[in-house]
């Protein structure tokens, strides 16, 4: 494989990290859900939170495609377990949801398995 150019490597690591945004998106808008008994489901089809969440979701897959045109699957997909770091990170900045030890020294180890598996 030959080395990746700064965009592209920009664009493997933008995609977790909309991915992870999509996420925190979607949780809002569950929050924004009411749980009355006879409201429809569908409701949440026009909530725009959830909307912008299907679109960046939708932007990271284009880009995503765009990024294995150059990068093989089996190095591109290893950047995938970002999301396993961000998602809690960003949900601890959003949401106000807590960060542990136990977050901490996973995310660390997912990072340097990165490291290892891309090395």
């Amino acid at each position: 494989m030959k080395p990746l150019t700064l965009p592209v490597f920009g664009l493997l690591l933008l995609t977790p990290v909309m991915i992870a945004l999509g996420q925190v998106l979607f949780k809002l808008t569950s929050g924004r859900l009411t749980a009355q008994a006879g409201t429809p489901f569908y409701t949440v089809a026009f909530n725009p939170i959830f909307l912008l969440a299907l679109a960046i979701y939708g932007a990271a897959t284009l880009l995503w495609i765009h990024v294995l045109k150059t990068v093989p699957l089996s190095y591109a997909y290893s950047f995938m377990a970002l999301t396993f770091v961000l998602v809690p990170l960003m949900a601890a900045i959003f949401l106000k949801e807590p960060l542990t030890i136990k977050y901490a020294i996973g995310a660390c180890l997912i990072i340097a398995g990165l490291f290892i598996v891309q090395s």
